[in-house]
């Protein structure tokens, strides 16, 4: 049977205290009240910087045990260096990762949208994790939108991101045993609200990718402005109960 991960992009909000957290609630046991709600959180501060391994050993030890963490590849190796001969980085970010252990889902790759199409960096890139079916593609430029790029994800059993944003819509392609919905907001960046029928698209999306033979589906919901994402998680989480 197929597995559906519902969560957000990253947690440690202040704008959502007196919203989804409540106010009285210390900072410190933010990430336990969140571990209640959902049991899959998308983490974008990989993105930005490095941790050290006491981070991962604590992200590990503090989350339950069927919770995923899926962790965005550094921005050195997707919009630094554009995905070409980052080898030794793509280890390093995943020896790190690998210290999740069980709660790892996997890794977002997403492509910059100034990365020129080039079908054989992004083999290589794809090649250079040790498990490429735990990395799902995010591609920010239309150049990419092509059939030997769905075919090249087939073969590594990569997922393809289906993105809903201002400039896209939803996808339903299922390139491996990973599917892997990103939800940005609809009409506005970040800071839409999503409404009941949009959320049940959004089901009847995620039930046809399992459909299709995604073992595992992950949906997140980037809309934190407003606090936006939460509201809108726990209630597709509760429809696909």
């Amino acid at each position: 049977m197929s597995v559906f991960y519902v969560g957000t992009s990253g947690w440690t909000y202040e704008h959502w205290k007196g919203d989804f957290y409540p106010s009285h609630l210390a900072r410190s046991h933010w990430f336990e009240f969140y571990a209640r709600s959902f049991r899959a959180v998308e983490v974008n501060a990989t993105f930005y910087r490095a941790f050290a391994d006491s981070t991962y050993h604590k992200w590990r030890t503090q989350a339950p045990p069927d919770f995923r963490y899926v962790l965005k590849a550094p921005r050195w190796i997707t919009h630094e260096k554009l995905l070409v001969e980052v080898e030794a980085e793509i280890a390093a970010f995943w020896r790190s990762a690998s210290l999740l252990e069980e709660r790892l889902g996997g890794a977002l790759l997403q492509v910059a949208p100034q990365t020129p199409y080039d079908l054989g960096r992004l083999r290589a890139a794809l090649q250079a994790f040790p498990h490429p079916a735990r990395v799902a593609v995010e591609f920010r430029a239309p150049s990419w939108e092509r059939p030997e790029v769905r075919s090249l994800l087939r073969e590594t059993s990569a997922a393809l991101v289906s993105v809903d944003s201002p400039r896209s819509r939803l996808s339903e392609w299922v390139t491996g045993p990973l599917a892997y919905i990103r939800l940005h907001g609809r009409r506005r960046w970040y800071a839409d609200d999503y409404s009941e029928d949009e959320l049940k698209e959004i089901a009847a999306l995620a039930r046809r990718m399992a459909d299709q033979g995604a073992q595992e589906v992950y949906v997140f919901f980037n809309n934190d402005v407003g606090g936006f994402a939460p509201h809108n998680a726990q209630m597709l989480r509760k429809m696909l109960a």
